[in-house]
């Protein structure tokens, strides 16, 4: 009987710079155990310095290679057609702090802002001594027991907005800033994915040409 190997790819991984990338570490491999094993450790490439801080790695390209290796064998693949494969100098991917801290700054101001300007054009301070005119029968130039509930409703309502009180979510539903990063993200990769691959067809056409 023939065997039979089931290819699920990886969307993205980091690797350290100069070591060999193999099947186990950018997908998830289904057949025989013995084979799995085998597969597992079958190398693809290797990263060099020319090939800068990014790898693509094609699916036709594995599947040539684990033919070579196991010649006869039935592979069925699924999911992404190529994986991302990103290199550091130790392996792990470090936060990047200073712009972590520079986009919360951004997005902080930026908030306040945007709320004082909503503000300020609605006439937010006229609309609140009106209501509490109507509910009190007096007006107040300042009226502070409207106003106090009235922010503090608004950080509230943002914590519940972004599914998050502090460490603990409320749900295992995603928040929209969740949702932007994710799709960010998938943005970024399919950019990175789509330009090696360009780069790489450049490079055939000038070594064809050569």
């Amino acid at each position: 009987m023939e065997t039979t190997v089931y290819l699920r790819l990886r969307r993205r991984i980091v690797m350290k710079q100069g070591e060999a990338v193999r099947l186990g570490d950018i997908a998830r491999i289904v057949s025989e155990p013995d084979v799995e094993r085998r597969l597992s450790e079958l190398e693809l490439v290797r990263a060099k310095p020319e090939d800068g801080d990014r790898l693509i790695i094609d699916m036709l390209n594995i599947v040539r290679r684990i033919r070579e290796e196991a010649p006869g064998i039935v592979i069925e693949t699924y999911g992404e057609p190529h994986v991302l494969v990103e290199i550091t100098k130790n392996g792990e991917q470090k936060p990047r702090r200073v712009a972590l801290v520079l986009a919360w700054l951004l997005l902080f101001f930026g908030s306040g802002m945007t709320i004082v300007n909503f503000h300020a054009d609605v006439n937010m301070p006229l609309v609140q001594r009106r209501v509490v005119e109507l509910l009190t029968g007096s007006g107040d130039r300042h009226p502070w027991l409207f106003q106090i509930p009235y922010s503090i409703g608004v950080g509230l309502g943002m914590l519940l907005f972004f599914n998050r009180l502090f460490r603990k979510r409320r749900s295992d539903e995603p928040n929209p800033l969740e949702v932007e990063m994710f799709m960010y993200q998938e943005n970024v990769n399919h950019y990175v994915i789509t330009e090696e691959f360009r780069k790489k067809q450049e490079r055939a056409r000038e070594a064809r040409h050569d």
